[in-house]
């Protein structure tokens, strides 16, 4: 059910645009990385500090409750509502580095690589490493209290956060880094902080209680309220900001926060150790611990039995014949060589008196710790991505005191096996205690949904039993709010609803989050799977794809694409036709028009999932059958189709502007804004036709691309081919253009439109040509365009050629012969998603240092959304993908702007108005006699 229209237009009224009330905003916004799914009542997409004030004290004056949303990686439940959802993401991501990295001030919207990236340069990191960094936002860090691998309790969210700037429930505004901030609190919330000095005292007084919250805190604990903050802070302020942390969203809202970082420990040497026995393996824990290390992670022997499944396994685990095995992947981490070397002294003494089922070594190799690493991340990817279609994957957590580790997890193992769940793996921080377990279940079951609840039961009494909280990272959210009180006891979770009634009286905020009296509480809201399709029925959820997605800000995600087809499917089977038909309307633009289809969120997603190939298959099926055939067409003449492209650019670009503008504009409304491009005067002349090149002792054959035959370069610029051409000249590596070449393409116009038969007949027309040109694969083929080169590696797939990017051959093959006679003072680097994909983007870049001492990569780059001709089509996609690149290299001015592929420097040129160029031409420049 959507807002009542008066609701809606009060909120509408704050800021005209900002409600999003149809069908799919709603279903898209309700699905997290939980098992709960729970619709609101509306979205709305907060534009800053004032907005949100005004929108709790809308939602407070209506009697609608509100959650906030940001980066939906929360597994608890926290970030799901029936009320208000109030989307924190797109417009609060700014991060300010300050006193040279050592603290650093950020808002709720940016991810942790992103604050992590800009700290890097500082050779500074944030304190909480969370294994989700990749997508997890600063608003769930501190709403969860988050840590992770190797920060422990000592440098977790708690412990590093110096201030905040929050919004309690009431509207008011307090920035608690004010010198005065805690005579502010006094002054605008005095039943507030009179409470909490009140509780202050009454928590001091009683040395039990102290005591309690001693034990409840020496481990990883995100269980109710941080009761530890009124014995940590003496001031109501302070202890305020500290309740905030891991309160979920239930307190007050961070609209700001400030942080101590740490140094980055760049030497490190990493190594698996396998014992025959889980015994062994915790048995083993204090010396290890005791060594120095900075990880110590768990792997059960179910886990190596999932891990050896995994086609990335190496053979040191392909060869253990798991049995009651157990494994730990530890990882020293130090400033700089000297300290490593005396860590791996101490480690050759400590070695061989650990009872190992076989030698182990450390390595100090990268690529031999990414390996070891793989099989550590992946375990994730591996069992969600095989479970069963229609279930839902359930990632839960717990810590108990290291002393009670073995029996912890023995005891889980037994339940596992008791309740039928096969494959759960355990897997962990083990140096914390802190252990995460995975369950798969079909929640569309009523005997399922009871073996979960008996399972849940056994195992609260099984962790409480051994010391242990509920939740050591992932938030107590709905899952465990009704065990707070078995977990802390009455009189401290009576101090929790007494902070809770302080900070929120009228109950506003995430209620039903933490704390919750219903016993039936974490059964209700359950997330149900339909089976749709095998993309979307390995999906988990996670969102680990949006922070790369082109138009996350724009419509939907790769996650809510998907999600929003199992709506589709869940309003089908319910006979909700009129849904579907909303559904389906909607999600022509939201969904497939305005994806790029870039890949970039299989680089992401755990469970390998290219959401572009599903829209790609989709946009097949809606496509019209005379544009389908069209396509087809085109590629049987395809030369012809290029000159025409370019004959039309060039007439454009000699024409005024608007004129042409506006003629595509009324093309795009008779027939439609995904067949008829938009042109703008940013748009080039056309290029030139290509052209065979015959070459007797060729050691490559180089096929110029189609784009750059339509698309000219740019101004006073020679082009990628001229440029490849004289570089390969210059360093006498000789290359052939082959006959027929101006009929060629790679086939990802094709692909990109979901025209399977118009890529067919580019294949039949390109594979002969190109098995003739190198010999039937004796040599390699060369694509200047580096989406091109992907295109070309899925049209000859499995015909027997090696197909290598300009950019890569040149950086292998050619640059090593050239001189650099004129440097640039400086170069801002593009990579793409295809250069992503390819693992193009390290050529480049090195290609860009031996012309420039000074080589940017912008933080913020991502994938420009031009995809093509998608950026003509839609160019709000290009606008939206690029917008933070683009103001991130306002800050300053380069000698140059590089890419590798002629439409994403039309994208990026587009962006910033600066002139984008492939990296060969600067390359070329920088190297003429």
């Amino acid at each position: 059910m959507a807002a009542p229209a008066e609701l809606a237009e009060r909120l509408e009224s704050l800021a005209p645009g900002s409600v999003r009330d149809r069908a799919i905003d709603r279903l898209a916004m309700a699905h997290d990385a939980s098992h709960y799914l729970m619709t609101p009542l509306s979205v709305v997409t907060v534009r800053d500090t004032a907005h949100l004030a005004q929108l709790l004290g809308v939602a407070s004056g209506s009697g609608a409750r509100v959650a906030f949303r940001s980066g939906g990686t929360s597994l608890s439940g926290q970030a799901s509502t029936t009320g208000l959802l109030l989307d924190t993401r797109a417009n609060f991501r700014a991060i300010e580095v300050l006193d040279g990295g050592e603290r650093v001030r950020v808002q709720p919207g940016a991810t942790v690589r992103q604050v992590n990236a800009r700290l890097a340069r500082h050779g500074r990191k944030l304190g909480p490493d969370p294994a989700s960094e990749a997508a997890c936002t600063i608003g769930g860090v501190v709403a969860n209290n988050s840590s992770g691998m190797a920060c422990g309790t000592e440098h977790n969210t708690y412990n590093t956060i110096v201030s905040a700037v929050l919004v309690l429930a009431d509207g008011t505004v307090l920035d608690t880094a004010a010198p005065d901030a805690d005579l502010r609190l006094r002054t605008a919330s005095p039943e507030l902080w009179t409470g909490l000095a009140e509780l202050r005292e009454h928590l001091r007084a009683d040395a039990g209680m102290v005591a309690t919250i001693r034990r409840q805190y020496a481990i990883k604990n995100t269980m109710g309220y941080g009761l530890n903050a009124f014995l940590d802070h003496d001031a109501p302020v302070d202890i305020l900001v500290h309740l905030v942390v891991g309160s979920e969203g239930t307190l007050a809202f961070v609209a700001e926060a400030t942080f101590a970082t740490l140094p980055v420990r760049t030497h490190t040497a990493t190594g698996m150790l396998y014992f025959r026995t889980l015994a062994d393996a915790t048995g083993a824990l204090p010396a290890l611990v005791a060594s120095g290390l900075a990880t110590v992670e768990l792997l059960d022997a179910t886990s190596l039995r999932v891990a050896q499944r995994d086609p990335g396994a190496d053979d040191e685990l392909l060869g253990l014949d798991v049995d009651r095995h157990a494994a730990l992947l530890v990882e020293y981490q130090e400033p700089d060589a000297d300290a490593l070397a005396a860590r791996l002294a101490a480690w050759s003494e400590l070695a061989p008196t650990l009872p190992l089922a076989q030698p182990a070594a450390l390595t100090r190799d990268p690529a031999r710790r990414n390996a070891l690493w793989h099989i550590r991340k992946d375990l994730y990817a591996t069992v969600a991505g095989n479970r069963p279609s229609g279930t839902t994957a359930m990632l839960e957590d717990i810590a108990v005191p290291v002393a009670t580790l073995r029996a912890t997890c023995e005891g889980l193992i037994e339940l596992f096996d008791r309740h039928g769940y096969e494959d759960s793996v355990i897997f962990g921080h083990a140096k914390d205690g802190n252990i995460h377990f995975m369950l798969t279940e079909h929640f569309d079951d009523p005997g399922s949904t009871r073996r979960y609840a008996e399972f849940t039961e056994e195992m609260v009494e099984l962790v409480l039993r051994n010391g242990g909280t509920l939740k050591a990272e992932h938030g107590t959210g709905r899952i465990m709010a009704p065990y707070v009180r078995r977990q802390f006891g009455d009189a401290l979770y009576g101090v929790m609803l007494r902070v809770k009634q302080l900070a929120d009286p009228g109950g506003l905020l995430n209620p039903g989050v933490l704390l919750n009296e219903d016993p039936d509480g974490p059964l209700q809201h359950l997330k149900l799977t339909p089976t749709v399709e095998a993309e979307v029925d390995r999906c988990v959820e996670c969102g680990y794809c949006e922070p790369v997605c082109p138009s996350k800000d724009l419509t939907v995600t790769p996650r809510q694409r998907i999600v929003l087809r199992r709506e589709r499917e869940r309003a089908r089977l319910a006979g909700d036709l009129a849904l579907v038909e909303e559904l389906d309307r909607d999600y022509r633009y939201d969904g497939l028009d305005t994806c790029a289809a870039d890949g970039m969120c299989q680089t992401a997603c755990p469970v390998r999932i290219d959401t572009g190939k599903l829209v790609k298959r989709l946009r097949a099926e809606h496509d019209d059958s005379l544009v389908a055939a069209g396509w087809n067409v085109a590629a049987g003449r395809w030369d012809a189709v290029t000159r025409v492209g370019a004959v039309a650019m060039t007439t454009a670009k000699l024409l005024p502007a608007p004129l042409v503008t506006a003629v595509t504009d009324l093309g795009r409304i008779v027939i439609g804004s995904d067949d008829v491009p938009r042109y703008d005067r940013g748009l080039p002349r056309g290029g030139v036709r290509r052209r065979p090149r015959e070459a007797a002792d060729a050691v490559a054959v180089y096929v110029p691309s189609c784009i750059g035959s339509l698309f000219g370069p740019a101004e006073s610029s020679q082009g990628v081919r001229e440029a490849f051409l004289a570089l390969c000249e210059r360093a006498r590596v000789a290359v052939a253009i082959p006959e027929g070449v101006e009929s060629l393409c790679c086939g990802t116009p094709w692909t990109s439109k979901g025209n399977p038969r118009g890529h067919r007949t580019m294949a039949d027309t390109a594979l002969p040509v190109l098995r003739e040109a190198t010999r039937a694969g004796e040599l390699p083929v060369i694509s200047d365009g580096v989406s091109c080169t992907e295109g070309f590696l899925h049209l000859t797939d499995g015909a027997g050629f090696t197909v290598v990017d300009a950019v890569e051959f040149v950086e292998r093959e050619v640059l090593p012969l050239l001189t650099v006679r004129r440097p640039l003072e400086s170069v801002a680097v593009h990579p793409t998603c295809s250069s992503t994909h390819l693992g193009v983007t390290d050529p480049m870049v090195r290609v860009a240092r031996a012309i420039s001492d000074d080589v940017v990569v912008p933080v913020d780059w991502g994938c420009c959304g031009f995809a093509g001709d998608r950026g003509m089509l839609h160019p709000e996609l290009t606008a939206s993908a690029t917008r933070a690149e683009a103001a991130e290299l306002a800050g300053r001015e380069f000698a140059a702007y590089a890419s590798a592929n002629r439409t994403c420097e039309l994208g990026m040129t587009r962006a910033t108005g600066r002139p984008y160029r492939h990296i060969l031409e600067l390359l070329d420049d920088a190297t003429r006699p």
